[in-house]
């Protein structure tokens, strides 16, 4: 077979099925990747919720034996909403982060990869193949960067030339011998802009993250969050979008090519109130076809009540109280309490008193006695 051919055939296949870039890698283990993970391990910068080894995320023989090359795929996402609805006291709204606008990315990508796959497979039948997108043992930025996609930024994210950082990866390991392409040449330079407006300083230096500090991973945890980061999330309900708005390679960069990722404002955007009371199957109904849902309602119901906190928004007062009081889940109990003392109405402090006398958990009675010292403040 002539390889240099099917390598083109692949690539215009690869736009008539709504790839926006395609680059190809060699296989070889990532051996500065894998010392750089160690180092994040060493340091307890990783956030635990990377999947399989050091050694499965950095050799690709590992998943597959056979393995030649690596292709590496992007698709661009939106970084504008159009007609998004602003909040105002008595409607405050939360906001998802950009990457989960749209249709969840993992099942859009994908489709992506397995038509790519099915592509290969017609042509090469003796063809091994195996594709991951995000959460795939695989790191999607280390592939992207060798295939040539683009580079990796201080922000941690792929920077790509044409539609900079607001773009998703994934990656199928094949045993077919294509040619790697060549590595985008690093071009951030001197500029430090997105490790001086991380909020919590999670960005420890260009190209370092530690992930217990990212407001992206904190908004995906499920137990009560630390009290240094309470104030930082702001109204964010999942992610954050700080390190990419902030970088000059993503001024301007606006792309809509795939209906897929184009938001419903009032789910990527949604009022705050309604969700503290949004049963399970409305969460599903609303929420579920979004990247942002993976975890569940309570870690979005949890943010919905630290940001009314953050807006003192006293419109939510009885409905924080009834959670404060009523709901089963200690972590949305104490953090109700928290809340409420935050935004110090007439009536709250009594009404956490009243609660504490009935409380039996010694972290939410913990959270309740932080509600009442705000009034002391």
């Amino acid at each position: 077979m002539d390889y240099h051919q099917f390598k083109d055939e692949v690539i215009a296949y690869s736009k008539e099925i709504g790839i926006d870039k395609i680059g190809f890698a060699s296989a070889d283990v990532f051996g500065e990747l894998k010392a750089r993970l160690k180092r994040q391990q060493d340091l307890s910068y990783q956030s635990g919720f990377e999947k399989g080894t050091i050694e499965e995320r950095t050799e690709p023989e590992r998943l597959l034996p056979e393995a030649q090359s690596i292709i590496s795929i992007a698709l661009a996402y939106p970084s504008k909403m159009k007609d998004a609805p602003r909040g105002k006291k008595g409607e405050r709204r939360g906001i998802f982060c950009r990457a989960s606008w749209g249709q969840d990315y993992h099942d859009v990508l994908r489709d992506r990869l397995q038509k790519l796959g099915k592509f290969l497979l017609e042509k090469f039948p003796e063809a091994n193949i195996k594709s991951m997108v995000d959460t795939g043992e695989l790191a999607d930025r280390a592939v992207a960067e060798r295939a040539g996609i683009g580079f990796s930024g201080k922000n941690c994210a792929i920077i790509t030339p044409e539609y900079g950082s607001y773009v998703y990866l994934g990656e199928l390991v094949t045993n077919i011998p294509f040619s790697p392409d060549s590595p985008v040449e690093d071009s951030c330079g001197d500029c430090n802009i997105c490790v001086d407006a991380c909020p919590t300083g999670a960005l420890v230096q260009g190209g370092q993250l530690d992930a217990n500090k990212c407001i992206a991973f904190l908004t995906q945890t499920k137990g009560f969050l630390p009290d240094e980061f309470r104030g930082k999330i702001g109204n964010r309900l999942y992610g954050c979008d700080t390190c990419q708005t902030v970088c000059p390679k993503n001024k301007r960069k606006d792309f809509h090519l795939h209906e897929e990722f184009e938001p419903d404002p009032e789910v990527v955007k949604p009022k705050l109130v309604p969700l503290l009371s949004i049963s399970n199957r409305e969460f599903k109904e609303k929420f579920g076809p979004i990247a942002g849902s993976w975890r569940g309602k309570k870690p979005i119901q949890r943010n919905a009540i630290l940001a009314l906190g953050h807006f003192k928004e006293e419109a939510a007062v009885p409905q924080l109280i009834r959670l404060m009081k009523e709901d089963p889940r200690p972590v949305i109990r104490g953090t109700a309490a928290w809340s409420l003392g935050k935004i110090g109405s007439p009536g709250v402090f009594e009404a956490i008193e009243e609660a504490l006398d009935g409380e039996v958990d010694e972290q939410v009675i913990y959270e309740m006695e932080k509600g009442l010292g705000f009034q002391r403040i």
